[in-house]
């Protein structure tokens, strides 16, 4: 996790000396996404040592809310003076959670949201979120808010977001495949928003070193990581990173194969003339026929 937040560090201010006002990282990037699950070919075994010993690897290097990390990524924030979102494996109790955390350049003010529902292989490690989380955070300009990976395909999360006025959205995502731009692209011009889609590039030798970095010789979560098919140089994932307004064009990317920050420049004005043909918690809603309904009451202890 240190390691993680270093690199975050490091990468924050080069956005921010650059100009970003707002920085986007992909889905559970603090301290990475578990590409195991759907790349190791004997990840779901029952009771497999290897599978055992990386969960509990992961676990040691989550987040706690509140906790240090949170407040050295506040910290971070106010520093380079600009609005941080951050995907991590957050720890609740004795269960994992994928978090987006919501960082507001003041360095006091945050918003979460956990994912509502892991996906496929996904829920071997993670818990549900709940609708207390379907959050946005007011900044100068709008709000901010987003969704996780697959819950771009929830058509009543995505209404429930929508009703929450967004400015700026953000996608975060393992990578960002084709069909993951689609619902990218959908997002904004549905919401009538601006849309950021995070993914992440990484190699089968990036996986390994981080792995090695850790000093863990005695753990045999390595054999599942070397069990990933390909060589140390093939992209795992593939990247696809990309900045898209309200009328589903991308301003920025999408750029795949390569790691780099990606930058794009927002005009507000531009979600109030698309309303004027699209407005799904507006004028085109109908509430007369249709109701929607969330459940933001917390549904677990913390």
């Amino acid at each position: 996790m240190a390691a993680s937040l270093e690199k975050a560090r490091t990468l924050a201010e080069q956005a921010a000396a650059n100009g970003a006002e707002v920085i986007v990282f992909p889905e559970t990037w603090l301290p990475g996404y578990p590409v195991w699950l759907d790349f190791a070919p004997n990840a779901g075994l029952w009771d497999h040592p290897p599978a055992k010993q990386l969960y509990r690897l992961l676990v040691e290097n989550s987040l706690s809310l509140p906790g240090p990390d949170l407040a050295e990524l506040l910290c971070l924030a106010k520093d380079v003076r600009a609005c941080i979102v951050m995907g991590a494996h957050e720890l609740v109790r004795a269960t994992l959670y994928n978090t987006m955390l919501f960082l507001h350049k003041n360095g006091v003010d945050f918003e979460v949201h956990r994912k509502l529902m892991p996906t496929y292989t996904e829920r071997l490690i993670w818990g549900m979120g709940d609708g207390s989380t379907l959050s946005a955070l007011d900044i100068e300009y709008g709000r901010l808010g987003g969704l996780i990976c697959w819950e771009h395909w929830m058509p009543l999360a995505r209404a429930a977001m929508h009703a929450k006025q967004e400015t700026l959205h953000v996608a975060q995502w393992p990578m960002v495949k084709e069909m993951n731009l689609v619902a990218s692209r959908h997002y904004a011009f549905e919401g009538q928003c601006f849309v950021v889609a995070a993914g992440c590039v990484l190699s089968k030798g990036d996986i390994l070193s981080g792995f090695k970095s850790l000093g863990q010789r005695d753990n045999e979560g390595i054999h599942l990581l070397e069990s990933i098919p390909g060589e140390d140089d093939d992209l795992i994932l593939e990247g696809g990173s990309a900045i898209i307004a309200p009328n589903g064009d991308c301003l920025a990317g999408p750029i795949y194969d390569e790691a780099s920050i990606i930058y794009a420049d927002i005009e507000p004005a531009r979600i109030t003339e698309g309303r004027l043909f699209l407005d799904t918690d507006g004028h085109h809603s109908r509430p007369d026929i249709f109701r929607l309904e969330v459940n933001s009451q917390p549904l677990m202890s913390i």
